[in-house]
Formats: C-alpha cells, sequence, structure tokens
C-alpha cells in the first residue's frame, strides 16, 4: 500500500511523478474544466478532454506544475459540489488504479472541500493496490506495481487526520484483498488460520484456533461435515478485540471456505476458479476486527472465521447425509455446494452464546444474490434493527447494499424429512432462504446477514476496485463499529 501524506504546496511547486486533478464537463459547448486552475483549464482547451465520470487523461504539465505530468480524471458533473464523496472515491480511485508502476502522486481538488479532499484521497488511497505477488519478469516486462507515494495538496487542519485515516482503511482493504487474491493451494485452512495469527502481531488482539480433532469433540458438524472431503482439515478461528472501556459489543462470523468445487454436488468447471474467493466473508471480518483495532475504538469485537475446504474425496459428506450442529440442531445434507450456510450456522452459535448487542455475518453466500441484485450491490437480511445499521453505515461509505426480506413461507421449505431442518430450500428466492436457514441459529439476538456473493470479487474494474478481489464491505462493516462505539460512549 502507497505511504500517505499531506502538504500545503500550492500547484506549482507541489513534487511528484503525477499531479491527480479533477475534470469537470463543460455546460452547453464548453469545454471541459479544472475547477480553481484556469490556467491549466486554458492549457488544455485545444485536448477537448471527455469528462465523463471514471475518465482519465494523463498529459504533459505545460509547466504549470512541479509534477511531471498531469492526470485529469472525469467526475461526469458540471460543478464540483455535485460530485458526492462517493463519486470522488471512484474518480480518484480510477485515477491511482490508472498509474501502477508510478513512484508517486500528488492529488488536489481546488475549490473542494475539506470533506470533499477526504474522499478523493481516501478513493486514491483505494485504487493503488495490485496483486502481483506471483509475477514474475521471465517473461516479459516487470509486473507494475501498486504506486507507492500519495501526497494531498491541502491546507485543512483536518488534513493530516484524513490521511491517518485513507491509510488505514487501505491497509485494512489491502490486506482483505490479498487474502482473497492468494491462490487456493497456497492458503487453504490451516494457513489461513497461521496468516490471521501473523496479521494481528502487535494489535490488542487475542487469537484461539480450533482444529479438526477439537471441532469434531465440540460438536461443530457443520464446518467438520463441509471439510471432511479435503487432505486439508477445516479451522475455526476466534479473534477478540476487548478494549477495558468498551460498553458495546459486536460479533462477527465470516464465511472462510478457501475453495469451493461443490463438493460432491460439483460445480461447473466454467468459473469454478473463482471460487478461490469463496473465503472472502472471513477475510472481510479479519480486516475489519484489525481496524477497530488500529483505530482504538471502544467496542468489544470478538470475530469467528469459520475456514473449510468444499472437495469431492472419498470422505466428503455425501447428498441425503445428517450431521448434527454446534446447537444440537440436525440438518440434512440435501446439496453438498450449500456449503457456506453451515460452516456458518456453526460458528453463528458460538458467536451469539457470548451474548453481544449485535452480531454481523458476511459471508459470498448464494448465486441467487447476485441474480437478485447484480454484482455491485450486497444484499442484506436479519433483524429490523440489523439491517438498519448496515444500511445507515453503507450510506456513509458509499458501499452499495439493498435490504431484503425474510418471508414467513420460506420457513416451511426448510423442514427436514428426516432432520430438523434441511440445508436447500426451493430455488426461488434463494438468498431469502439461505438467510432464513441462518436464523436458526442466532435466536433472538440482534443480526445482520450480508451476502455479498456479486461485488466482493470482480471480472472487470470500477473506481478503486480493479479485477478480482474488491474489499467490498469492508468499510461498511467496520463503519457499523465505528457507529457503536460513537453511540455507546454518548
Amino acid at each position: 500500500m502507497p505511504t500517505i501524506s499531506v502538504t500545503d504546496t500550492s500547484l506549482r511547486d507541489v513534487e511528484a511523478d503525477v499531479l491527480i486533478l479533477p475534470l469537470l464537463r463543460g455546460a452547453g459547448d464548453a469545454l471541459s474544466s479544472v475547477p480553481g486552475a484556469p490556467e491549466i483549464t486554458e492549457a488544455i482547451a485545444g485536448l477537448d478532454p471527455s469528462a465523463a465520470r471514471g475518465d482519465v487523461h494523463r498529459i504533459p504539465s505545460f509547466g504549470l506544475t512541479g509534477a511531471g505530468s498531469l492526470l485529469l480524471v472525469g467526475l461526469g458533473e458540471q460543478d464540483l459540489a455535485a460530485a458526492s464523496a462517493e463519486d470522488l472515491r471512484l474518480a480518484f480511485g480510477a485515477a491511482t488504479r490508472a498509474l501502477a508502476g508510478v513512484d508517486s502522486a500528488a492529488i488536489a481538488l481546488p475549490g473542494g472541500t475539506a470533506e470533499q479532499l477526504a474522499a478523493a484521497l481516501e478513493g486514491a488511497a483505494l485504487g493503488a493496490y495490485a496483486f502481483v505477488a506471483h509475477k514474475t519478469a521471465t517473461a516479459g516486462p516487470a509486473p507494475q506495481r501498486a504506486l507507492e507515494a500519495i501526497t494531498a495538496l491541502s491546507t485543512e487542519e483536518s488534513a493530516a487526520g484524513d490521511a491517518e485515516r485513507a491509510t488505514v482503511l487501505s491497509e485494512i482493504v489491502d490486506l482483505t484483498r490479498d487474502l482473497v487474491n492468494t491462490p487456493p493451494n497456497l492458503l487453504y485452512p490451516e494457513e489461513f488460520a497461521r496468516r490471521t495469527q501473523e496479521l494481528v502481531q502487535g494489535l490488542p488482539l487475542t487469537v484461539t484456533v480450533l482444529d479438526e480433532k477439537q471441532l469434531a469433540e465440540g460438536g461443530y458438524g457443520g464446518i467438520v461435515g463441509v471439510g471432511q472431503g479435503s487432505t486439508r482439515p477445516p479451522r475455526l478461528v476466534r479473534v477478540e478485540y476487548a478494549p477495558q472501556s468498551a460498553r458495546s459489543s459486536v460479533a462477527l462470523v465470516g464465511k472462510g471456505i478457501t475453495f469451493d468445487t461443490g463438493g460432491i454436488s460439483l460445480k461447473p468447471a466454467a468459473g469454478m476458479d473463482d471460487m478461490t474467493s469463496d473465503m472472502t466473508g472471513a477475510a472481510t471480518v479479519l480486516g475489519a476486527t484489525i481496524g477497530a483495532a488500529k483505530l482504538g475504538l471502544d467496542v468489544k469485537v470478538t470475530t469467528y472465521l469459520a475456514i473449510a475446504e468444499n472437495m469431492p474425496g472419498g470422505g466428503a459428506q455425501r447428498p441425503g447425509d445428517v450431521v448434527t450442529m454446534r446447537n444440537g440442531k440436525t440438518v440434512e445434507v440435501l446439496n453438498t455446494d450449500a456449503e457456506g450456510r453451515m460452516v456458518m450456522a456453526d460458528a453463528l452459535v458460538d458467536a451469539v452464546a457470548e451474548k453481544p448487542d449485535l452480531v454481523m455475518d458476511v459471508a459470498t453466500l448464494t448465486g441467487a444474490a447476485v441474480v437478485a441484485l447484480g454484482k455491485r450491490t450486497a444484499a442484506v437480511m436479519g433483524t429490523e434493527l440489523g439491517r438498519d445499521v448496515v444500511m445507515t453505515a453503507s450510506g456513509t461509505t458509499g458501499e452499495p447494499f439493498w435490504p431484503l426480506p425474510f418471508p414467513a413461507e420460506l420457513r416451511a421449505d426448510l423442514t427436514g424429512r428426516v432432520a430438523d431442518l434441511r440445508n436447500i430450500g426451493d430455488r426461488p428466492g434463494g438468498a431469502l432462504s439461505a438467510g432464513v436457514f441462518l436464523q436458526e441459529f442466532v435466536g433472538e439476538t440482534e443480526w445482520a446477514h450480508l451476502d455479498i456473493a456479486g461485488p466482493g470479487f470482480a471480472s472487470a474494474p470500477l473506481g478503486y476496485m480493479g479485477k478480482g478481489a474488491t474489499g467490498m464491505s469492508v468499510r461498511t462493516v467496520l463503519q457499523v463499529l465505528e457507529d457503536r462505539a460513537a453511540a455507546s460512549g454518548e
């Protein structure tokens, strides 16, 4: 991730390889313009660059600034005041994504507010990411590493704090992306647990790991059943952040299927390689928990990573098997590819047993959520309060969520023939019935279920998100923790 700093240097005196500036649409036949910089607007008049949202143009600096070149990024607006915080995040994120391989960039928002510059800086930090751990230069040019340094031009007193926050956000989003982008032969349950212990070193976090024997002895039938077809056994990782001053508590649960073949209910081959991302929920809640510790939030956070590899080995569970879950309920496994809800259910039992004020689970759970909401919007279900706190946080972060219901009639579809429950309902409303299944394991606890199957992993870039792991929902989960900490301190 880049180093992030602030300077009160002027546009003319800034020292950077590239200076990133916003570009506004002209009214009528007017040319696009850089707000607050008429001399630059005049210099680019003959170029007539597009100011469509996210369009980037790298051009000479014309001697108007100390930067080696300019990068203009379109906001899609005629007036800077009309640009939302998320517009600015996406635009400046697209700009830094386009600068892979560049050492340093400065960003400026002439005429913008302190809040707008904070959003632009956040987007720039999030966009400056590249996963090149497994690329070599033997077959061609050197891999394009991420931008190394970002400097914000500002005289605002709040800018230093904004830079610190952008640093933390980019750190936790990038570590989430790194985990998700790591190939499944290198990130398996035991290794995920080891990396968790490594990532929390030096932070006020404690980690407890249950191995396959402890899981079997503890009655975690869902996790054990999903993992039993793999030669690499499952793990349940508990991460705790417990500041003494905390007056509110939140439990987080993340789906950590390090690779999902579907098990005996085998997935089609096309696109199965994307199932390296089926542990995105676990990576997300881990990133948010680390963020809470880095920011010193006054809220207790207890996080569970339910980690397994779903393989069709000789020991794999079969469609028709019955397993006993952590809370004693029995489940008919009618589809082994509905494995995420099985591992999540066991972890949710432990999460609610600690009596938190709120439980949130995050999972790439259902293709049905993608069918319903597309590839960029996540679903949120649960209790009314749980949904509301997520939607409020989503409004702050700009990460798109949409609330979905739990129709009462779907519960009947989950009644088992020979057991208490079955792990799938009828095909219509599949994302909803998966949530209704999880509801059986949370009791009366306030709860939010985040299905990020669509936006957690991308096939095309958008703004500060490139291809592959996006880190989408890390900031929203962290924002919920910040909101809870602030509310408990009032």
